[in-house]
């Protein structure tokens, strides 16, 4: 008869909270997307995802700020303030009428999002829908990914159709404001 362990389940030092058991989550049911439909499909119901949690971002970070519409500061220190509280590690490095920069060192997803591009659609949608949403424009090109093994994430948020903008490869994103 094999022996039976008698130590509490409570007591086991297994890594499972909350937090780990969402992202793992996320991480499976991104990559079971991935598997079954491709990395294309699977980024866009990731987007429709995204779209909506950059939405209701967007609303709590006006109601608090207590502004009918953000402008271009406001913005760029709320996609750095909602990455943060989430556990990124996102910086502005530059910011112009154009463009923002933004790097990261972090996923708040952390070791989940590798070779998981499509999770990278959440930022992508969230941070081009708050910037739409109050600037009017946002093309977000994901120039470097932590999910796609390059070991930082490097952002630009285009404000403004300009050539460099058009040019680049990323997703479009309209809001109601008026661009200029």
């Amino acid at each position: 008869m094999p022996k039976v362990n008698t130590v509490p389940s409570q007591s086991l030092d297994i890594p499972l909270e909350r937090d780990v058991f969402l992202r793992t989550l996320i991480r499976e049911l991104s990559g079971t997307l991935q598997d079954v439909v491709g990395l294309e499909e699977a980024s866009g119901f990731v987007s429709v995802v995204g779209q909506r949690m950059g939405e209701w971002i967007d609303q709590t970070y006006r109601e608090a700020l207590q502004v009918e519409r953000m402008d271009i500061h406001q913005v760029s220190n709320t996609l750095v303030d909602l990455k943060a509280r989430i556990n990124g590690d996102f910086t502005l490095d530059s910011s112009s009428e154009e463009k923002l920069m933004l790097s990261n060192t972090r996923c708040p997803f952390e070791d989940k999002v590798e070779g998981r591009p499509s999770m990278c659609m959440m930022t992508s949608n969230v941070f081009g829908t708050i910037a739409a949403e109050n600037l009017g424009y946002a093309k977000v090109e994901l120039k470097k990914t932590i999910a796609n093994g390059d070991g930082c994430c490097q952002v630009a948020v285009h404000l403004r159709p300009t050539a460099e903008a058009q040019s680049c490869e990323g997703r479009e994103y309209f809001g109601d404001a008026d661009p200029d």
